[in-house]
């Protein structure tokens, strides 16, 4: 699919503020707001643009610590367990990686001792998990929100 800089620059907009209105966006690309709503329409029906969303920052609604996790598993058992932990309400995302079986996790908790009764009584206790390593953050410089093109 070719898309040119009006498509990019609108998908830049977007990514930096999900709430301006066609009108805005129009008098920002230099057409009229119909022709970007088509445009719009158009990334939105190829998929480009999956949804529109907002991104709350976890530590101001009570999340207060963020970890990461690498999650090695039975390799018959990943799709099981990678559907059990998306489902957790703790899990922020998750995703396959490249490797033996390898899934990424970042996990949002109130504090450590939710994070230790996630990790003993959510996360080692699901069957077919074989290693699990976690990281914590201490600060978060970049969020993804989108990305520029």
């Amino acid at each position: 699919m070719k898309y040119d800089d009006i498509d990019r620059k609108l998908l830049n907009l977007l990514a930096e503020d999900g709430r301006l209105s066609y009108v805005e966006l129009a008098e920002k690309v230099g057409l009229s707001r119909v022709a970007v709503k088509d445009r719009i329409q158009n990334l939105k029906e190829k998929g480009v643009i999956e949804k529109f969303t907002v991104v709350i920052n976890s530590e101001k609604f009570g999340k207060n610590v963020s970890a990461f996790f690498e999650v090695d598993v039975e390799p018959k058992q990943l799709q099981e367990v990678a559907q059990n932990l998306a489902n957790n309400t703790n899990v922020a995302s998750i995703y396959q990686m490249t490797g033996p079986s390898t899934l990424h996790m970042h996990v949002l908790v109130e504090d450590f001792k939710k994070l230790e009764t996630f990790i003993n009584d959510e996360l080692y206790s699901v069957e077919g998990i074989t290693r699990v390593e976690s990281s914590i953050i201490l600060k978060r410089f970049k969020s993804r929100t989108g990305f520029k093109l």
